[in-house]
């Protein structure tokens, strides 16, 4: 049986069915080059036919100084998958120094490979690949991120990944973020990016949706837009390391306690007080400043000003329970200052 069940749900959220371009990968994936040197990279969600990850890796391998390039794809017959490209049979390519195939002047070998499942990257097969790569870059289906994000933990992997903002708000997700197992790259939060949809699809958003909302027109194609994709990853990169500038001092009538948390309301990330040392509860859009010399990230089921409030499985400041003076507060990370400035 298909392990892919839930991919049948996905499509019809349409939440699967967006495919980065060249030039968000591009942006992102620059400030990682240190990282790229002698590994074997996986794109185990992508069809070397279509992926622009590929294509990215594929151009960029001699530069990059890659050991291996693999990419794997889910494939099926469905003509309302999110799989840009059907096959009855799924395959996969892999991409190594040796061979005949010249590419920036170095000789590349390429092979294509039959797989004898449907390429889902939770088969026994794409585990073996997976066991075998240094580094995963994918865009994963949405709706499977908490299983996929699982799979990368448990087998111990590198990655570099496109998500839903919201995810960062998942049970399975925050803690890896609170832990530093994980944490956003460096495409600020709030960019837009613009994605490659399906024929139908585009159609679709045409018809009934906003252009500039939902979807924009680039020269004469339909692209569609979210403005709540994000970059995860543990790979370092500089910008994590940047100490946030701190200018504000505070003071008890700007930053309120919620009603049952022991922590402050901090509204916007640029006002967090230089001189308050005990916990505030911030912006998700906080992560994007994030520096974890600088800060820690707090449970905010540790905070509970009494024990009628509900411990939260993803331990953050949420829902009717986070409120002041009885007024519900937007979603908050609790954080606290490592070192107090003076």
């Amino acid at each position: 049986m298909s392990l892919n069940k839930n991919l049948h749900q996905a499509k019809r959220e349409k939440n699967d069915e967006f495919y980065t371009q060249l030039t968000d990968i591009e942006k992102e994936l620059h400030h990682y080059s240190q990282h790229f040197r002698d590994k074997t990279v996986y794109c185990n969600c992508d069809d070397s036919k279509a992926s622009q990850f590929f294509q990215y890796f594929w151009k960029k391998f001699r530069s990059l100084g890659l050991k291996k390039l693999v990419t794997t794809c889910y494939k099926n017959n469905d003509p309302e998958s999110f799989s840009l490209h059907m096959s009855k049979d799924s395959a996969g390519l892999s991409v190594s120094k040796n061979g005949g195939r010249r590419v920036s002047h170095e000789l590349l070998g390429t092979e294509d490979f039959p797989l004898k499942g449907d390429g889902d990257f939770r088969s026994e097969e794409c585990i073996e690949i997976l066991k075998q790569a240094d580094i995963v870059v994918t865009n994963p289906p949405f709706s499977l991120l908490r299983e996929y994000v699982a799979q990368l933990m448990e087998y111990d992997k590198r990655f570099l990944i496109v998500g839903n903002m919201n995810a960062i708000s998942y049970k399975e997700i925050f803690p890896l973020i609170q832990s530093n197992k994980m944490w956003l790259g460096i495409t600020p939060k709030g960019r837009d990016m613009l994605f490659d949809v399906r024929s139908e699809y585009a159609e679709e958003l045409k018809a009934t949706k906003k252009e500039g909302s939902a979807y924009r027109i680039v020269e004469g194609v339909i692209k569609g837009r979210l403005g709540n994709a994000a970059w995860f990853t543990n790979l370092d990169h500089k910008r994590r390391h940047e100490p946030l500038i701190l200018y504000k001092r505070y003071n008890s009538e700007d930053y309120p306690v919620y009603d049952n948390y022991d922590a402050i309301n901090v509204d916007k990330t640029k006002d967090i007080p230089k001189d308050y040392d005990g916990a505030m509860g911030v912006p998700i859009s906080f992560l994007d400043k994030y520096n974890p010399e600088q800060f820690e990230i707090l449970s905010a089921n540790d905070l509970r000003r009494n024990k009628q409030t509900p411990i939260k499985p993803h331990g953050l400041i949420k829902d009717k329970d986070g409120s002041i003076g009885g007024q519900p507060k937007y979603v908050r990370i609790v954080i606290r200052k490592r070192n107090v400035q003076s």
